[in-house]
């Protein structure tokens, strides 16, 4: 392996040079070292109020104003500085001047104006923001009937992409990271868990104290408040989550989440956070899970399928490497995190349950993004790997499949030029090392790995023909190439075969019932479903063949098998099957509308089969429905 000397002076340069057009801040002129957050938590009025303390370092000289990101749900109360005094004088902590402009219907910028006398060259300075926050798009507040146990009220928060800038005042950019540590105050009886590496609660002051140790972007934060309770699953990890789901959620996880960590620590170098431990939310819960370091938020409706709960839960270790310790520095290229860790998933289901398993699952995956892109269109600029917006669009509204697949396409084609998929872990875990807790642009990546494999480099494989590096990340379209998925056969060629049966003319009862849906996993049968999806519109008579077949055992099975079959009835309007919607809406979505958004809309476009066109899927209540965790 070769390394360049220069690398980190040039990635400094860079990231001098780095616009991130989602945040109004001028985060480039200040490094934040380190910020508190003094929070109490009102469940009747459904309010956050304290204060933050940020530390800071000018970077440039004559800097006169301090912008950070705000939203108008956001109120300001005053904001002072303090400034450490010379040896034997006191601080100086004067009140400052401030205003909030608007910057997007997803935030506003806060205009600080700071005395010239702060500015001084490495020399640190502390600037307190008192604030209350309501109801803005990073926090839900759910009224005790909408929880799984209807007891008591809970509070998460969910910062992905650009939202936590209605939890506190931030540089909420992916470019920047910093420490931080809480004081969270809450009524009796509720208990407060945040992504930190570190916690304590004194239960005389019902106060919940954190730190997280290692640097994270704001976006990172996150914070759940309710009657939560844990079970220690392994020596690093537990499960918590309200009472009456908590069993299941562990007797699902059993001591899988350690094995998984292992493999991953194998394959990609230690595991920097200490803590993983997951808890389970109501469904709610906007996405299908969020990897917050140490601690991932999960919605509780993946516990009716084993193996989406297995995929998704690792997918979220893998984040662990890629997306928190190794961060997209900004939102137009999210694929370093999402593609990266997609592949790492794949890679530790490879190592625990075999190529055939991985195999299916991703078959499943790229068939979802060819339906997304037949939707799209081939020229569809959300196909890109470096997606460029507007400024005033909302990074989370270009989340897609492409984000992920492609995304995991384009690092399984690095792997290959590699020879060796171990040569290629090897890669991986000297990138993480190299970038731990920074962020990175894609040729960041690219320049590291072709500095890591310098034969490439000298064979020019970055220009290869219909194959440049430069054609992935700005090519529109689908991936350039896949991989060989063929070791999925076993697994893959049943499901291609019993969907070849019902397309003939007229179907063969007796062939067809030599296949039994109720032998195979989940992620076959999802295939044959979205397979069927695909050929719709079926004729009356097939359908009533497919429903006599297979409802009936269907309606045995977890959501994300049902909704298939829901959204193929619908598909198709075949009547007699209606009846099962209504029960199926009334399971999953009775009593969660009006919830920061409706998840009414979410089950619609779920059953119709559109979710998941330009990310929709990402904010869907429904489950996973072709739509990808984060």
């Amino acid at each position: 392996m070769r390394k360049s000397k220069t690398w980190k002076c040039r990635t400094r340069l860079g990231q001098c040079r780095l616009v991130d057009i989602a945040s109004a801040s001028n985060f480039h002129c200040f490094k934040l070292r380190h910020f508190h957050l003094d929070l109490r938590l009102n469940f009747a009025v459904k309010e956050i109020t304290g204060w933050q303390v940020l530390e800071l370092v000018a970077l440039q000289p004559g800097v006169q104003t301090l912008v950070l990101d705000t939203h108008p749900s956001l109120l300001i109360h005053s904001i002072d500085c303090k400034v450490p005094g010379s040896t034997g004088a006191q601080d100086i902590s004067p009140s400052l001047t401030y205003r909030v402009d608007p910057f997007t219907d997803y935030g506003s910028s806060l205009n600080i104006s700071l005395p010239a006398y702060v500015i001084r060259p490495h020399r640190a300075f502390q600037i307190t923001v008192r604030y209350t926050t309501t109801d803005g798009p990073a926090i839900w507040w759910l009224d005790a009937e909408l929880t799984c146990g209807q007891t008591r009220p809970l509070v998460f928060t969910q910062g992905h992409s650009v939202c936590n800038r209605s939890f506190f005042p931030c540089f909420d950019t992916p470019a920047v990271k910093s420490t931080y540590t809480a004081t969270v105050r809450v009524p009796e009886g509720v208990t407060v868990l945040m992504s930190a590496s570190r916690s304590a609660y004194s239960k005389q002051d019902r106060v919940f104290q954190f730190s997280m140790e290692y640097p994270v972007p704001a976006y990172l934060v996150a914070l759940v408040a309710g009657d939560l309770q844990h079970v220690d699953i392994g020596p690093r990890s537990r499960v918590w989550a309200e009472p009456c789901i908590l069993t299941c959620a562990v007797s699902k996880l059993g001591g899988s989440v350690e094995r998984w960590l292992n493999v991953a620590e194998d394959l990609f170098g230690p595991y920097v956070w200490g803590r993983y431990d997951i808890v389970f939310l109501p469904p709610s819960f906007p996405i299908v899970a969020m990897e917050n370091p140490c601690l991932t938020f999960i919605i509780s409706s993946i516990l009716e399928s084993r193996e989406f709960l297995l995929i998704d839960v690792i997918h979220e270790i893998a984040h662990g490497w890629f997306g928190n310790a190794v961060t997209n520095a900004t939102w137009e290229e999210m694929w370093l995190s999402e593609g990266l860790a997609t592949y790492a998933q794949r890679r530790i289901t490879t190592e625990a349950y075999g190529e055939a398993f991985t195999c299916l699952e991703t078959v499943f995956r790229l068939d979802a993004l060819h339906r997304q892109m037949r939707l799209l269109g081939d020229n569809n600029p959300v196909s890109k790997l470096q997606v460029k917006f507007e400024p005033g669009i909302n990074p989370s509204s270009l989340m897609n499949l492409f984000t992920y697949e492609k995304g995991f396409c384009f690092v399984s084609y690095l792997s290959q030029l590699c020879g060796n998929v171990k040569r290629f872990d090897s890669f991986l875990r000297a990138y993480i090392e190299q970038f731990k807790f920074s962020s990175v642009v894609a040729q960041d990546l690219l320049d590291f790995f072709l500095g890591f494999f310098p034969e490439l480099k000298e064979s020019c494989v970055a220009q290869r023909e219909g194959l440049e590096f430069e054609r992935w990340l700005n090519g529109c379209g689908p991936p350039l190439c896949e991989p060989d998925l063929s070791a999925g056969g076993v697994l893959t060629g049943p499901v291609q075969s019993l969907c070849d049966l019902w397309a003939s003319e007229p179907p063969d009862p007796e062939a067809i019932a030599n296949f039994n849906l109720s032998s195979w996993n989940t992620f076959q049968t999802v295939l044959f479903l979205d397979r069927l999806l695909d050929r719709s519109p079926l004729s009356h008579d097939v359908m009533g063949q497919l429903s006599r077949c297979y409802s009936a055992q269907l309606d045995e099975m977890n959501a994300e098998v049902r909704i298939r079959w829901l959204q193929i009835v619908v598909r198709n309007s075949f009547y007699p099957d209606l009846p099962r919607i209504r029960g199926f809406l009334h399971k999953h979505v009775s009593g969660t509308s009006g919830v920061n958004g409706s998840s009414r809309r979410g089950a619609s476009a779920c059953l119709s089969g559109t979710s998941g066109v330009n990310g929709s899927s990402r904010r869907g209540r429904l489950p996973a429905c072709q739509g990808p965790v984060v």
